[in-house]
């Protein structure tokens, strides 16, 4: 059996104070008790508590941990908490505050989030969350899990897949095997929608691609020569020009997968990276829209290798006046390429929206043989998805300004969280082998089949009223 992939994690602060959920009110009234309520706090929290000049916080409110006994302690009843507005106007309606801060902490520990004993929310949503995973095998820790005994393999494949073997008749291999990248972690970075990207975040990342074993998604106008012996974990998205310089050239030869944009000359432009190094897998990147599924038949029987498509920050067509979700066009990519005979002849990696590690399996199970990640990074960095830097505004937690070894430590404990959930979901739903998740529909529940299956026969009625 193949050693255990693991990702190690180490605590890695926050520079800022978090912004917390709910906050400490107190008013003016102390009686002065000998046995005051904030002494008996168990956690110390007001014992620990400081004032931060810079960001003008006290640090009592993310101290907390709403146990409320100090307020039902307190004899005169001047302590309180209400909701911080602060909080709840992180995020967007796909980022949500709630989840922003679970990342936060994930990457500040490495850990599995907890979030209590049972689910108080609702039970659909838009996105993702219109879709339930079958957890049926949960019932076995011991054998399954990150503390089970048993092997649990999260490694995917890049590229194209042969249909058959062919041997002559001393049972040599005679099939030509196209060249594969092979990754521990299904999920590689990509380019950021919005953010900050200098060379100490770009560093930050690449050190974490390089622990985590993982890829960055690097534009060629961004790689200069110091990143070139380190392309073992760099996909050169070449530019749209189409030119061959000298410096692309390198980049191709030295590179093990390299990505470029469509065009109506894709077969072509592939072909000449290939005839520079023939070891290199070849993706092709495109906007998530109705005339993808369709483009993506037509480069598959082309012989491309593997097709990166990507939604925007919210996992949305970008561009359309009625966008679909990512989960909606990864399922009918995935099983028009059935539908076909041609799904294991490409490599489907899909980007944008990917923002919890359900999202990754969710992601898979809809038909992605990959996940790329890219605002999550940010998140991991402390980012609030503020959107002040597309406004041209300064960063209210100063990215600009980061550590790469802090940075990198970040991301890397928060891919540590994400890897190890994978293995309890795989674990959960019985399955050893994260490439048989692709497209494995029996092992979730979508809302919007279900609502068809038990409503789809019925009709508004008719005003009697207005008829007459």
């Amino acid at each position: 059996m193949p050693k255990k992939y693991h990702i190690s994690a180490q605590a890695a602060p926050p520079r800022f104070i978090p912004v917390p959920k709910y906050a400490m009110v107190e008013r003016e009234g102390c009686l002065g008790c000998l046995e005051c309520a904030k002494r008996d706090c168990v956690y110390e929290v007001y014992k620990n508590r400081r004032f931060d000049p810079e960001q003008i916080t006290d640090s009592i409110d993310s101290l907390c941990k709403n146990c409320l006994r100090c307020i039902q302690s307190c004899k005169n009843q001047i302590i309180s908490k209400m909701k911080n507005p602060d909080f709840y106007a992180l995020g967007d309606s796909h980022w949500k505050p709630d989840q922003i801060a679970s990342l936060w902490e994930q990457a500040t520990t490495g850990k599995i989030p907890v979030s209590g004993a049972g689910y108080r929310g609702p039970f659909s949503g838009p996105g993702f969350d219109s879709m339930w995973t079958d957890m049926s095998e949960i019932v076995r820790p011991t054998r399954d899990g990150i503390h089970g005994r048993e092997y649990i393999n999260t490694c995917v494949d890049i590229g194209r897949k042969v249909s058959r073997l062919v041997f002559d008749e001393g049972k040599h291999l005679v099939s030509e095997t196209p060249p594969l990248v092979e990754l521990p972690t299904p999920f590689i970075f990509d380019l950021l929608p919005f953010g900050i990207m200098n060379e100490s975040v770009r560093e930050a990342y690449l050190r974490a691609a390089e622990t985590v074993q993982t890829m960055l998604v690097v534009p060629e106008s961004a790689l200069d020569w110091k990143l070139v012996p380190r392309l073992e974990n760099i996909i050169p998205l070449l530019d749209p020009c189409g030119i061959i310089s000298e410096k692309t050239k390198e980049l191709i030869v030295r590179s093990r997968m390299i990505e470029f944009e469509d065009a109506a000359d894709a077969p072509a432009r592939m072909e000449s990276i290939k005839k520079l190094n023939p070891a290199a897998v070849v993706a092709i990147r495109m906007p998530l829209n109705r005339r993808t599924s369709p483009r993506i038949e037509e480069l598959t029987r082309a012989g491309v290798e593997a097709i990166h498509v990507v939604a925007d920050w919210q996992g949305n067509e970008p561009g359309e006046q009625r966008p679909r979700f990512l989960k909606e066009v990864l399922r009918e990519i995935h099983l028009n390429l059935i539908d076909k005979a041609l799904r294991d002849e490409v490599t489907i990696i899909a980007s944008g929206g990917i923002g919890m590690a359900e999202h990754v399996a969710k992601a898979i199970i809809c038909g992605a043989d990959v996940v790329g990640i890219d605002l999550v990074l940010q998140v991991a960095l402390e980012c609030r998805v503020c959107k002040r830097c597309t406004r041209g505004l300064s960063c209210p937690v100063s990215i600009d300004a980061i550590e790469p070894e802090w940075a990198a430590l970040r991301v890397r404990n928060l891919m540590c969280s994400w890897h190890s959930q994978l293995i309890e979901v795989l674990g959960a739903m019985g399955l050893r082998e994260i490439r048989r998740l692709r497209g494995e529909v029996g092992r979730a529940m979508f809302f919007e089949d279900l609502e068809k299956e038990a409503f789809g026969d019925v009709r508004l009625a008719t005003d009697a009223r207005s008829s007459g």
